[in-house]
């Protein structure tokens, strides 16, 4: 009965398992950090040079840390269906961007421009910068999966009607996306990128394709569950 029961709990969470891509995505960012530190190349617009430096948009930067995980939660929570293809979306542009900061190393030097005073938020982003390298830029992941978390908690079920949800996260989505230029952890060119990227895989992953296969998939596992479960069973 324990191991029936152990299954059951299994299968019934095992969307959940798709989080297990943060044991590629972790490393290997890890790894771009760490070697990617000063042979890269150059990202900067000549907008950059007219964006002020802001210390307190460090405080939405960081929101995006809960940002994201309150996204996913409520996904997984509410509405497998929005969960699925917000790991597609996500997913799917992390690794892209992953690839390209292998292939083509990259980063800026905004910060040598920046004097830091001793004011709280520029103390909280001279920490910021002692821990995050200026490398690694293109696409913004911060800028793309704030776009991501905005896409999955308006479209969820239990959240798709609440106008105060639709309008804060929208708020918030663009303030983060601000915050990166305003911080001087990205160029324009990032930002830019992360908005294309998100428009070319939005359609993929939220578009009837991906619904109809999702469908079949979840029609498969439960067929499969269900002869396993019922293997001794004459009809």
């Amino acid at each position: 009965m324990k191991k029936t029961n152990f299954k059951d709990f299994i299968y019934k969470n095992r969307y959940l398992f798709l989080q297990a891509y943060w044991l590629l995505y972790l490393p290997w960012f890890m790894y771009l950090e760490n070697h990617v530190t000063t042979h890269f190349h150059v990202i900067h617009m000549e907008l950059d040079n007219a964006i002020p430096f802001l210390s307190v948009f460090c405080i939405p930067y960081f929101l995006w840390f809960g940002y994201v995980a309150i996204a996913f939660c409520n996904s997984y929570l509410h509405d497998k269906q929005e969960y699925l293809r917000a790991c597609a979306f996500l997913f799917t542009g992390m690794t892209i961007f992953l690839i390209i900061s292998t292939i083509y190393p990259n980063g800026h030097y905004m910060r040598n421009t920046v004097v830091l005073g001793d004011g709280i938020f520029d103390q909280i982003v001279r920490w910021l910068w002692s821990t995050d390298t200026p490398t690694n830029l293109f696409p913004s992941i911060h800028v793309f999966n704030s776009i991501g978390a905005h896409i999955a908690l308006t479209r969820s079920e239990n959240l798709r009607d609440n106008k105060l949800v639709k309008y804060g996260s929208f708020t918030l989505m663009c303030s983060i996306i601000l915050a990166t230029v305003f911080i001087k952890q990205h160029s324009v060119f990032d930002v830019m990128t992360a908005l294309l990227m998100a428009l070319v895989l939005y359609p993929i992953a939220y578009g009837k394709a991906p619904e109809n296969a999702l469908e079949r998939f979840r029609n498969y596992m439960e067929a499969r569950r269900l002869r396993k479960k019922y293997k001794d069973v004459q009809w």
